[in-house]
This record gives C-alpha cells, sequence and structure tokens, in this order.
C-alpha cells in the first residue's frame, strides 16, 4: 500500500472529469497536488475544493515551451498522473484534418511532451511514479474513433515500453484503461455507452490502481473491459463484422 503522506503529485488534465475527482482522492489521502490544464479559471475552483495542501499550474500540453516552463514550475515531484485529452466522434469517411491532429497532438504527443519534462529527473535519482490513463478503446480499431483511438493505443504502447525499460528501477509505472465515463467529452456521443461510470467510480478504480505498488495495470468496468481485451484474439474477418 502506497503511503501519500508528504508526497508531491502533479497531474495534468485534472480541470474537470476523472481529473478533477482524482485530485481529491489523492488529496484526502494526505499528498500535495499540482493540478494543470489550459483553463485557469476551472483548475482555481478545483484547487478551492481539495481538502490537502495544492496548487493550480496552467499548461498547454501541445506547447513544448508552456511544457517546459510547467515542468521547471513545477520541480521536483514523486509523481505524474497523465490524464489530458480531447475527443470529437469521427469517421474516416468525414474526416476533420484539424481534430484529428489535436487528438494526435494533446492526447499522445502531449504525454510524450510533459513525460520527457520530467522522466529524467526520475531516473536519476532513481525514484518516481509516472501513471498514464489510456483506454479500453486502444485496444482495437473502432468505428467512429478515427484519432481517438489511435491516440489512446500510443498511449498504451508508451506506458508498456516504459515498463519494460523500468520495472527493475526505483521508478513505477502504470496504465489506467477506462470505458466510458460521464463527462463533457463523452456527452458528444449520439450511442448508447454500456457501463457508463461517473468521474468519482472511474477516479476510485484508478485511486486503487495507485495504490497498489505492484500491479501495472488496471482495464475498467472489468466486465465491459473483456470485451475489448479478447477482441483482439478475433480474426479479421469475424472481428470486422461484429465491430465496424
Amino acid at each position: 500500500m502506497r503511503d501519500w503522506r508528504g508526497k508531491r503529485y502533479w497531474l495534468v488534465g485534472a480541470s474537470e472529469g476523472l481529473g478533477a475527482a482524482l485530485a481529491q482522492k489523492i488529496s484526502a489521502a494526505g499528498a500535495e497536488v499540482i493540478v494543470s490544464a489550459r483553463n485557469e479559471v476551472r483548475l482555481g475552483e478545483v484547487v478551492a475544493g481539495l481538502p490537502g495542501r495544492a496548487r493550480a499550474l496552467p499548461v498547454d500540453v501541445s506547447d513544448d515551451a508552456s511544457v517546459a516552463r510547467a515542468a521547471e514550475a513545477v520541480g521536483e515531484i514523486d509523481g505524474l498522473v497523465w490524464l489530458a485529452g480531447v475527443y470529437w466522434p469521427m469517421s474516416a469517411t468525414e474526416w476533420k484534418a484539424q481534430d484529428a491532429t489535436a487528438m494526435a497532438d494533446i492526447n499522445f504527443t502531449g504525454a510524450v511532451r510533459v513525460i520527457g519534462a520530467v522522466l529524467p529527473q526520475m531516473v536519476a535519482r532513481d525514484a518516481g511514479h509516472v501513471v498514464l490513463t489510456g483506454s479500453l478503446s486502444g485496444f482495437r480499431g473502432l468505428p467512429g474513433a478515427i484519432g481517438y483511438a489511435a491516440s489512446k493505443a500510443g498511449v498504451m504502447a508508451l506506458a508498456e515500453s516504459m515498463q519494460a525499460d523500468l520495472w527493475r528501477t526505483g521508478v513505477q509505472v502504470q496504465l489506467a484503461n477506462p470505458g466510458f465515463i460521464k463527462t463533457r467529452l463523452t456527452e458528444k456521443n449520439d450511442f448508447k455507452m454500456p457501463f457508463l461510470m461517473t468521474p468519482q467510480e472511474a477516479a476510485q478504480e484508478m485511486f486503487e490502481l495507485m495504490c497498489d505498488e505492484g500491479r501495472f495495470v488496471r482495464h475498467f468496468p472489468l466486465l465491459f473491459s473483456y470485451v475489448f481485451r479478447l477482441s483482439r484474439f478475433l480474426p479479421d474477418w469475424i472481428y470486422y463484422r461484429l465491430f465496424a
């Protein structure tokens, strides 16, 4: 069980939804929390509602200079949690270049920027904790998910590669793969979302993962996750007839 007291955690993508709910849990556990996103007003509201030491730090994860400034302002941290993401439903038949590029640049490349700004210091002192938020949608290509599913698959592969390199070191890597969460982003969907979670429910799942120092990945909701995890073993001709 992780001891949160006296630790400093930087949550990137924590102005609302899952990030804000997770900040509540980490703060209540005794850690100092730095919350980041682009919306400075919302960040201030999140900080005002946290029970422990906390501060807001605006950052644009699509901008190298903004990430560098934020990382310098944060200083030495015990943990980084990557939660940032944007989403627009999109089919390859109705490709919107600007939105697709934004999903790739924020959801995946943004993670690379932020992790690259803090991981070298963790490796140098052989201590740290990095948590990435993937998605059940990242296991295999899905209809209407151009940009989002691909970017989340990239985050998941990034976490797995980091784990392969760091699992014998003092830097712990973890990956959370949630399903549908009721947020401003999923409100854009015009289809029924099975096993829809509240941000608080998803944050509890993620917090439990983070408390377990011996576990790398958690997929949730568990029952729903098997649909996506087992789909990887289906032959293409079956998979696309069922899912496309």
